[in-house]
């Protein structure tokens, strides 16, 4: 007899089952939700005393492994500081299968398209069972919409991580850190170093709650360890390695620098947009993103508060150079970083008071009371897709292929007063303004405009809307509807075929509260 699979309609218009294997969903029943609790947070942290004269230097990755007592079914962590250029995930995951361990939880912040060696691999000999993270671009993305996995990923924003962790609904057993310096205690930081990486705060909350804690360093340093990022009171074991990662590919894929003539006029218009609103004041609170034309904005930005003589409070975020140069010259007062984009960025911390290192959970963890995301006047986020209701899409692309990760995206949209949303009205042959988004990452109603080289459509749903189109309506802005954009792109391009999907769920997207915005089905194989 064939199940009978109960379909629910969320608050965005997804039909999601009741049930996904024996994962329970909630829908996102829309953006005012309360993630207060009167449970108390949970964590997987066990109580352990190391006694005066003991050791926690390890002679090697193996036996901090074995120490750990890391068995088959737990659950294993890592960080993407090093983005591209790690290769802390690799060392581990070998050590792992040498040692025979399977069927693990794999549950780092992020995983950015490393191919060397092949995630994939370790998911394909049962090493890696299950995946929970806010991303995981690249090779490991695309083999998991082609249905490598048999459970689904689960997909968290930034600021959703930590929220699940306290919550009790990801605990992690064993957390590995890279750390660009540490002693033989267990202080670490990412922010000196031959190979520093800038800000460890996605790391912050697995250290608090892990049951064990595991330091991988290449650069092991005198006691104490200065600047500490991770405390010796969260660390049980610290292990020695040759390399943690290059830091050169920190700044690629993502986090790029972009020349294109297009995306620079987008990135130009969208400061264009920030300064016609009256929020752009002095101590106003900014963030631009990772994505290329959210990076080109940074530098338009900083010219038109010279300009206008205004000076911003602070900037948020992932933070490129360009910021920190906005810090020199005095035009941001405060830099609240919780990743570094290159190498500039990662050593401003420690050369500048004003540049602080932050926790991931006080950038964007809404179940805290109070995120920094909460004072953000404007955000800038990048796109794969919007749709006609101003859902956004940064996961997956109109090739079936996994594109981009939800990062911060939904945490900004929803913390800033004004988010604009900056992408191309087409990609190749290919419309970013559509009908319905592939996949629905961000809710439309915490989307304030949508900026492309064809116009500027504001969303008459958002809670600022009337604001800012009395603002925008009294410069030479080109204004249009969301409808519009979608018809100039699909004049460009006509409409495109639909992306072919099975039945079988191979990922769950969570909005940071926990509820389920959409599914990801798998992509159909092409004959």
């Amino acid at each position: 007899m064939r199940e009978v699979i109960i379909l629910i309609k969320n608050a965005v218009g997804r039909e999601l089952p009741e049930m996904i294997g024996t994962y329970q969903v909630r829908p996102f029943a829309g953006i005012d939700s309360d993630c207060s609790s009167d449970q108390p947070v949970m964590s997987n942290r066990r109580l352990s005393t190391v006694k005066p004269g003991e050791e926690k230097l390890q002679p090697g990755l193996k036996a901090a492994v074995e120490a750990s007592g890391l068995k088959d079914g737990m659950t294993i962590s890592f960080h993407h500081s090093f983005r591209e250029g790690d290769q802390v995930i690799g060392r581990v995951l070998s050590v792992i299968k040498e040692l025979g361990i399977k069927g693990l939880k794999f549950a780092p912040s992020a995983v950015v398209n490393i191919k060397n060696p092949s995630i994939v691999d370790y998911v394909k000999d049962g090493t890696i069972a299950s995946i929970e993270a806010s991303g995981i671009r690249g090779e490991l993305g695309d083999a998991v919409l082609g249905g490598v996995m048999d459970e689904p990923v689960i997909l968290r924003p930034h600021g959703a991580r930590p929220r699940a962790i306290e919550a009790g609904e990801l605990s992690i057993d064993v957390a590995f850190i890279g750390a660009s310096a540490a002693d033989d205690y267990g202080n670490a930081t990412g922010l000196v170093g031959p190979n520093a990486c800038g800000a460890l705060g996605y790391s912050f909350i697995d250290a608090m709650t892990a049951g064990k804690v595991i330091v991988i360093t290449d650069h092991l340093v005198e006691y104490p360890c200065i600047p500490i990022s991770i405390s010796q009171e969260y660390v049980d074991y610290v292990v020695v390695v040759d390399s943690i990662g290059d830091t050169a590919k920190i700044g690629a894929g993502a986090a790029r620098v972009t020349k294109n003539p297009r995306d620079l006029l987008i990135a130009k218009r969208a400061v264009e947009v920030m300064a016609a609103s009256r929020r752009f004041t002095d101590g106003f609170v900014f963030q631009t993103g990772a994505g290329a034309i959210s990076i080109a904005c940074t530098k338009y930005l900083e010219e038109k508060m010279e300009e206008r003589g205004v000076k911003a409070s602070m900037a948020l975020g992932g933070i490129p150079a360009a910021i920190v140069e906005m810090h020199e010259k005095g035009l941001v007062r405060t830099v609240a970083c919780s990743q570094s984009f290159d190498a500039v960025a990662a050593k401003a911390i420690v050369d500048y008071p004003g540049i602080i290192e932050i926790d991931n959970s006080l950038y964007a963890n809404p179940a805290r009371k109070g995120c920094m995301l909460n004072r953000e006047t404007f955000g800038i986020l990048a796109a794969l897709e919007v749709d006609i209701d101003f859902n956004v899409n940064i996961l997956t692309g109109s090739n079936g292929e996994m594109m981009g990760g939800l990062g911060g995206g939904p945490d900004v949209a929803a913390g800033a007063q004004i988010s604009i949303v900056v992408l191309p009205i087409v990609r190749g042959r290919i419309p970013s303004v559509v009908k319905k988004v592939f996949t629905c990452c961000t809710p439309g109603d915490t989307v304030a405009v949508v900026i492309t080289e064809a116009g500027i459509a504001l969303n008459p749903n958002h809670k600022n809307y009337q604001e800012l189109k009395e603002d925008l309506e009294k410069t030479s802005l080109k204004l249009v509807t969301i409808e519009e954009l979608r018809q100039t792109a699909e004049g460009l391009t006509g409409t495109p075929k639909p992306i072919e999907c099975t039945d079988k769920i191979t990922c769950i997207v969570e909005y940071r509260d926990g509820t389920v915005l959409d599914v990801i089905r798998e992509i159909k194989k092409q004959d």
